[in-house]
């Protein structure tokens, strides 16, 4: 069974586990402007403000910080069902997962891939009313909606492969080294019509490196850095605001409370047309992660957050990209 079985329209959402909720409200909600839609004692379902769904984000209070799960929307409660069948003929062992499990989420698959990372994908979500025009209640960077999954993984090659050929992820841009034999050491792959729903950097793992949320307009990644100096919270700006040479997109690279990275992200391309060739960017041209060619700080290429092992409630052991032998070692 390959993607023929399924139709994934678009990175969906995230739960971070979080050690202090009330810090990461504070961070998300009133610094960044998200939307609480509901909360338990133990967490926070949070949307930006174009969004209808019930939620783009979801807080867990956890004792150590991790990435509970990456979550993808499908189109139908039948690719859910056909991506448990494919999940299961890849050797993992998938879980369904019935709707309300999440709150506000229909039924769902969730599962650790073969490459160690947690997983879902659902089609049914509850709609909530329009906020975007509701302007004298925004607060904050007025976040917009989830745009991207950015991660490490040690085992690139094979993922790559699984993503683009069997999950049905196509290829926008890529980094490569100009050296022969030629290696990409990062590719940008998308389901909806822009720049990436999921890039995969080769590298230690498997870690997610951020999490990408749309915004606006330029203007508003430069008032989220004001909102950030004038909360004293200035040291939460890990890079940026600049541009990005691959994607084109206006960026700028926060740390939460916990240290998990968020991308706040705009003014990237159509890719709709099925033709587009995938842009190639050497490896030796520093354009290709700030186009103005500002130097990227050592902490973005190193730091990242762990997922968690959905079987034993901790997180995936970390393995170094040079070392990987074979994706089998996370399969169950």
């Amino acid at each position: 069974m390959g993607y023929e079985a399924f139709n994934i329209i678009r990175a969906a959402h995230a739960e971070l586990l979080v050690r202090d909720l009330e810090k990461s409200r504070y961070f998300y909600v009133d610094i960044l402007g998200f939307l609480v839609t509901e909360e338990t004692s133990k967490q926070l379902y949070l949307r930006g403000v174009e969004e209808r769904v019930h939620h783009s984000l979801v807080l867990t209070q956890a004792d150590e910080p991790s990435v509970g799960h990456l979550s993808f929307r499908v189109e139908s409660n039948r690719d859910v069902e056909n991506l448990y069948q494919f999940y299961q003929e890849a050797g993992c062992q998938p879980r369904m997962r019935e709707a309300g499990e999440e709150i506000g989420q229909g039924s769902a698959v969730i599962v650790q891939d073969p490459f160690g990372f947690p997983v879902e994908f659902f089609a049914d979500m509850e709609i909530e009313a329009p906020f975007h025009q509701m302007y004298h209640l925004h607060r904050g960077a007025q976040v917009r909606r989830m745009d991207h999954f950015n991660v490490f993984n040690p085992d690139f090659d094979k993922a790559c492969d699984f993503w683009m050929n069997q999950l049905g992820f196509r290829l926008s841009e890529y980094v490569e080294t100009d050296e022969e034999p030629r290696k990409k050491t990062a590719v940008w792959t998308h389901r909806k019509p822009n720049v990436h729903d999921l890039a995969m950097m080769r590298g230690d793992g498997p870690r997610v490196h951020h999490i990408g949320f749309w915004m606006e307009d330029m203007n508003s990644i430069i008032r989220a850095c004001d909102i950030l100096g004038g909360a004293e919270l200035h040291e939460h700006i890990e890079r940026g605001p600049g541009r990005h040479g691959i994607s084109n997109a206006f960026f700028l690279y926060l740390r939460d409370p916990d240290g998990h990275r968020i991308e706040l992200y705009t003014s990237d391309y159509l890719t709709s047309d099925p033709d587009l060739p995938p842009i190639r960017w050497s490896a030796n041209d520093p354009r290709r992660q700030t186009l103005w060619g500002h130097k990227t700080p050592e902490s973005w290429w190193k730091e990242a957050s762990a997922v968690a092992d959905l079987s034993s409630g901790g997180t995936i052991p970390v393995v170094s990209g040079d070392a990987v032998a074979g994706s089998e070692k996370f399969i169950r």
